[in-house]
């Protein structure tokens, strides 16, 4: 049984990163399952390190992406929104280039925060990084227009 409670029609859900970081990082919703939400983003200038490897931050960066989108589909946007409270990474392996793979499944879905884990894997399987994020539900009234 499915939880989101909005469309995931992957061309909207990419829609909602024009003009914004994760356009700029090549970040891609590719799939949505019933409960789980996926992404991609390439390993390359944009998002390397001085050393040439993935930058920590930018895995970050896909593990934020895909959790607070996987958090706001949960949710009805007339009433209620989803902002990140907190999001910690544990950096597993290094990757000089390819495409990453991020799989964000809930944890916990609560009234008032709900907790994501976000798997990034390498194209063949290898954990990347394994991230967790704290997302705060608020009402919707308390955000302004983007």
């Amino acid at each position: 049984m499915s939880i989101w409670k909005q469309s995931t029609d992957l061309d909207r859900l990419n829609g909602w990163s024009a003009n914004t970081m994760m356009e700029t990082l090549g970040i891609r919703i590719t799939a949505v399952g019933d409960d789980w939400l996926q992404g991609t983003m390439p390993v390359d200038h944009r998002t390397h390190q001085p050393y040439g490897l993935l930058h920590g931050g930018a895995s970050v960066v896909l593990a934020e992406t895909l959790g607070s989108t996987a958090a706001m589909l949960t949710l009805d946007p007339a009433r209620e929104l989803a902002v990140g409270l907190d999001i910690n990474a544990n950096h597993i392996r290094g990757m000089r280039g390819g495409t990453v793979t991020g799989t964000a499944r809930m944890l916990h879905l609560g009234r008032t925060t709900q907790v994501w884990e976000i798997r990034i894997e390498s194209e063949e399987g290898a954990l990347v990084c394994i991230s967790r994020i704290t997302m705060a539900v608020i009402a919707a009234r308390t955000m302004g227009p983007r």
